[in-house]
C-alpha cells in the first residue's frame, strides 16, 4: 500500500483544519464560528458542488454508463440498511435499529465533498453524474427505516404519513438545492459557466476548510456523549464504513469507472447522515434516541472517513490500479 499518498492526504488542508476543531475543543479554547455562518457555507458547498457537476454533465452527457453508476448507488442505498438492521436486531429494539440503519444508509454530503476536494488536489477528475448519485442516494434509506419500524414493531401501519415522510425525503432543503445548482449548471452557457468559475472554484478549498473546521468543533462535541454509546455500536460505527468502502470498491471494479468516480462511489457507500435521516426519524421514528444514531454518524463514522477513510480508500484504489 503507498503509505505516502496515506500521509499526503492526512496532511491535505481541509483534513487539517479538521483535525484543528478536535484541538480547540480539547484545549477548551474560546473558538467559535458565528451560527450564521456555518449554514452559509454549508449552502455555498452545496450549490457549488452543484454547479460544478450540472456543468461537467454540460459537457458530457448522460451515457448509459453514468446510468449504471447511478442506480448501483441508489441500490446500494437500500442494501446497506437491510444490512446494518440485521446486525442491529441481535442488541437493540426494532427503532433504534431502524433508524441506525437508515442513517448508515443514506450519505454525508460533506464527506463527499471532501473527498471530491482530495480528487481535484491530486489532479484526478470526476463525472457530474456522481452528484446526481449522492443526491438520490437521500431519500431510500430513509423511507426504508420507516419501513422496517412498520414491519417489525407490531405498530398499525396506519400511523406512518407516508405522503409527508415522501415529501420531506425528496424535498430535503439541501438535495433540492443541489439538484436544482445540478440542473443550472447542466443549462448554462460556457460563457455563462467561465463568468462564474471563481464562485464555485476559486472559493471552494478555503471555505471548505472553514467549514471543516466547524465539523471538527462539533464532531468533538460530540464525543462527550460517548457515554450514551456502548462499545458494540462504537465498533459499528467504524465497521459499517469499511464493509461500505468494501462494497463500493467492489462497484467501482465491476463496473470499471474512473478513480475519481470509484473514490465518490465508495465514500458514498461508506458515510452516513447526520442531518437529513437524524431529522426525520426524529419525526417518523419518535421512540427511537437521536442521541445514539446523531453521536454515532457524526462523533464517530463522519471522523473516521474524514481523517482515516478517505487516505486509505485512495490508496486502495491506487493499490488495485483502479
Amino acid at each position: 500500500m503507498n503509505f505516502d499518498l496515506i500521509a499526503d492526504n492526512l496532511l491535505a488542508a481541509p483534513i487539517l483544519f479538521f483535525l484543528l476543531g478536535f484541538v480547540v475543543i480539547a484545549l477548551k479554547a474560546d473558538v467559535e464560528i458565528p451560527h450564521p455562518l456555518p449554514k452559509l457555507l454549508s449552502l455555498y458547498l452545496v450549490i457549488a458542488i452543484g454547479l460544478k457537476g450540472g456543468i461537467e454533465l454540460h459537457h458530457g452527457g448522460l451515457p448509459p454508463e453514468s446510468i449504471r453508476v447511478i442506480l448501483a448507488c441508489i441500490t446500494m442505498s437500500l442494501v446497506m440498511p437491510l444490512i446494518a438492521f440485521g446486525v442491529l436486531r441481535s442488541r437493540l429494539d426494532v427503532y433504534n435499529s431502524a433508524a441506525i440503519a437508515a442513517t448508515y444508509g443514506s450519505v454525508s454530503a460533506v464527506t463527499f465533498i471532501t473527498a471530491i476536494s482530495a480528487i481535484e488536489s491530486l489532479g484526478l477528475t470526476y463525472h457530474g453524474h456522481m452528484v446526481a448519485a449522492m443526491a438520490l442516494m437521500e431519500a431510500p434509506p430513509i423511507v426504508l427505516g420507516v419501513a422496517l419500524v412498520s414491519r417489525f414493531s407490531g405498530e398499525n401501519q396506519t400511523k406512518v404519513n407516508w405522503g409527508k415522510l415522501l415529501h420531506d425525503s425528496l424535498l430535503h432543503g439541501p438535495i433540492i438545492l443541489l439538484l436544482g445548482s445540478l440542473f443550472v449548471g447542466r443549462l448554462i452557457s460556457d460563457k455563462s459557466a467561465a463568468a462564474i468559475k471563481p464562485f464555485f472554484s476559486g472559493l471552494f478549498p478555503g471555505l471548505l476548510c472553514l467549514y471543516l473546521f466547524d465539523m471538527g468543533l462539533n464532531a468533538a462535541r460530540r464525543l462527550t456523549n460517548v457515554n450514551l454509546v456502548d462499545k458494540f455500536l462504537v465498533g459499528f460505527a467504524v465497521v459499517m464504513p469499511l464493509l461500505g468502502a468494501a462494497a463500493g470498491i467492489t462497484i467501482s471494479c465491476v463496473l470499471g469507472v474512473s478513480r475519481g468516480d470509484a473514490l465518490l462511489i465508495t465514500v458514498l457507500c461508506a458515510s452516513a447522515s447526520y442531518i437529513a435521516v437524524p431529522a426525520a426519524m426524529q419525526l417518523s421514528v419518535p421512540k427511537a434516541d437521536p442521541s445514539v444514531y446523531l453521536t454515532m454518524a457524526l462523533g464517530f463514522t463522519f471522523p473516521f472517513n474524514i481523517a482515516i477513510g478517505i487516505p486509505l480508500y485512495l490508496a486502495t484504489l491506487n493499490l488495485l490500479n483502479l
